[in-house]
């Protein structure tokens, strides 16, 4: 039996639950997106899913459509790939537990693990480090120009600007917070990097494989 095996088993069995996947299972899971897809929609869930299900769900993730249209093949090919090869390796992983014979997939506790990992940078934005960078700068810019006592800068003085500085950072801190709980897998309806129709398996990067 592997020791990811049995840390499963430990964690099923009521035993230790504070054990940590490895850095690179983490991240050899999320580089797929159809087994990115996969945890969120288990999360949503909270219950063992019929594969049929949730194959029929990536679908429509995949293709940008509704769920209900859908169509037989198109669900067998995603149900082929998840039989064949993403539930079979998440669960030698230890991260959900796929059961075979009925047809059904869950999550193991190990998925609490993958939090930390989903800082998602949507396509043409600008990461928060360099938001924070720029607003650091201008701010620091302004307050400089302020003590140097070049008008009209001056105007607002220095509790002005402390409290200005001090609301803007709480006001951006906060919009930040609440962005990033929408980026955390399970935390809405669609996955954060749902990206519309795509229906060519060749057109993913490597990781996808």
């Amino acid at each position: 039996m592997s020791s990811t095996r049995g840390t499963r088993s430990r964690v099923a069995s009521g035993g230790e639950t504070d054990v940590q996947l490895p850095t690179d299972t983490v991240f050899q899971t999320l580089g797929n997106r159809r087994r990115r897809y996969t945890l969120h929609y288990l999360r949503t869930q909270d219950r063992p899913v019929p594969i049929r299900e949730l194959s029929e769900q990536l679908s429509a993730w995949e293709l940008g459509k509704e769920r209900n249209t859908v169509l037989p093949k198109e669900r067998k090919r995603l149900y082929t790939a998840l039989h064949q090869t993403h539930l079979p390796k998440m669960d030698r992983l230890g991260i959900v537990e796929y059961d075979r014979n009925g047809g059904v997939v869950s999550l193991t506790d190990h998925i609490d693990q993958f939090d930390v990992y989903l800082d998602v940078v949507p396509r043409n934005d600008l990461p928060w480090s360099q938001f924070y960078l720029a607003l650091g700068t201008v701010l620091t810019t302004l307050v400089t120009v302020a003590a140097l006592g070049i008008a009209p800068f001056t105007a607002l003085g220095g509790f002005g600007y402390a409290l200005a500085v001090a609301g803007l950072f709480t006001l951006v801190a906060a919009y930040h917070a609440l962005r990033d709980r929408r980026l955390l897998l399970g935390s809405t309806d669609v996955p954060p990097d749902a990206l519309g129709p795509q229906t060519d398996d060749s057109s993913y990067p490597a990781t996808e494989n």
